[in-house]
């Protein structure tokens, strides 16, 4: 109740230029995900023995709900008008373009760090306990899904004050030069069959759609009746790519073999971005008049105080939670996935994951509106850049292969230390910081 009437305080005291849609959409796309998650990861107890599996694959008839549950694009939307807004900030306040930097990746990185630190200590007591290193690297991997995001964002908010300036210097021609090299890309993954190449797509896809944002931001976006239209063109560009083309129907995970539209990303995110992004902005009038509603916005508020920890932490309360109706016998576990009882038992499933993340998210999402010390120092911003791209690729190799896994030795423990260190040399951890100015 406490959090409650702090977020409707900090509701009631909002600016009226503040665009209450952004927060919204942003709110609303994080339980898409959290719910998307928590019903695609499926598990069966039967004959005392747990047998994870994939809705998509286990029912393919399910894929057409990822166009729906697939929401990362409108994360990048939402994050490129934020973007846009904090440099409008910066620039009237004379910030640089280290100190505006820092200030975002410290919202960014601190949550994250927790998550990984936790993970690594549970993966310790999973192995003291005799568990099977399979075991730890397939719940891990679970749990740190999330991260991919925070590895590729990252990248995009670093580019950002360049990627701004491209907008304002030429605006939509901006969004078709990602677009045309994501496009290019994909040609050369399908016929030159250069698959490495696809990888760089992480950055051409969400760049593109990032754009979008500043669009956004910028007041270049036409009436509701011509956003309809541009969404219409999205839903059918992304219709002919799946249907007419090699692109597979999901758009979450890969449960097509040897192909997935998000590993790398393909142009199909960036088609259901526009077709998502026509049909909310065509929303936006009526939306924004109905966030005028005290207790609609500081539901939206209160999501938003605590949207970085519950994105982090959601799979991590289902693993935990598996693993205790396991350890029960299987409680819970025993209705076969895809069927009839499964689905009507999905609302009680997802219901209770809420209530056990909760109390999780609550202490911990004081890191991410924890702001910089007002007297830190601010390191340069070839140090910051250099530190951020360590923390990412750590991030990255823990988000694909988990703590236990993957084709080096020990590489979870590089892995990890690359996060560490790539934060202590972007200035994020005090403590590396006083121990560089020690030794020089």
């Amino acid at each position: 109740m406490r959090i409650w009437n702090q977020a409707k305080q900090m509701a009631e005291q909002t600016p009226d230029d503040r665009n209450r849609y952004v927060d919204f959409l942003r709110a609303v796309s994080i339980l898409a995900v959290i719910t998307g998650h928590w019903l695609i990861a499926t598990v069966y107890y039967a004959d005392g023995s747990v047998i994870s599996g994939h809705l998509l694959k286990d029912a393919p008839q399910t894929q057409w709900l990822t166009w729906i549950f697939q929401v990362m694009p409108i994360f990048f939307i939402v994050g490129g008008y934020a973007n846009a807004v904090s440099l409008e900030s910066a620039e009237r306040k004379g910030v640089d373009y280290g100190g505006w930097l820092a200030n975002r990746l410290n919202r960014l990185v601190a949550p994250l760090l927790v998550l990984l630190i936790a993970w690594a200590v549970i993966a310790i007591i999973m192995q003291s306990l005799g568990a099977r290193a399979s075991l730890i690297q397939w719940a891990s991997q679970a749990a740190l899904i999330p991260t991919w995001f925070l590895a590729i964002y990252i990248v995009v908010v670093i580019l950002a004050p360049l990627t701004y300036r491209f907008w304002r210097s030429w605006g939509f021609v901006s969004l078709c030069v990602f677009a045309g090299l994501a496009a290019a890309t994909d040609l050369a993954f399908f016929v030159a069959d250069q698959r490495w190449l696809g990888w760089t797509n992480y950055l051409w896809v969400w760049l593109a759609v990032h754009q979008l944002g500043y669009a956004w931001r910028d007041g270049r976006i036409a009436a509701p009746s011509r956003l309809l239209v541009y969404s219409a063109l999205g839903f059918t560009a992304l219709w002919l790519l799946v249907f007419k083309g090699p692109y597979p129907m999901a758009m979450v995970g890969s449960p097509d073999e040897g192909l997935s539209n998000t590993l790398p990303p393909k142009i199909t995110l960036l088609a259901l971005g526009i077709f998502q992004f026509g049909l909310l902005l065509a929303l936006e009038g009526p939306m924004r008049r109905l966030l005028e509603s005290v207790r609609l916005w500081a539901a939206t508020v209160l999501i938003n105080s605590m949207i970085m920890t519950v994105y982090l932490w959601h799979i991590t309360v289902m693993v935990v939670f598996i693993a205790l109706l396991y350890l029960a016998g299987g409680v819970g576990l025993g209705i076969e996935p895809g069927t009839g009882t499964w689905w009507l038992s999905r609302p009680l499933w997802i219901v209770v994951l809420l209530l056990l993340l909760l109390p999780v998210a609550l202490p911990l999402s004081a890191l991410e509106r924890r702001g910089r010390s007002p007297g830190a120092s601010t390191p340069s911003p070839a140090r910051q850049i250099s530190g951020a791209m360590m923390i990412c690729l750590g991030v990255a190799l823990l988000a694909m292969y988990g703590y236990g896994g993957g084709p080096l030795p020990r590489l979870d423990l590089i892995s990890f230390g690359l996060v560490v260190i790539g934060s202590g040399i972007s200035g994020l951890l005090p403590g590396f910081r006083q121990a560089a100015r020690y030794f020089g």
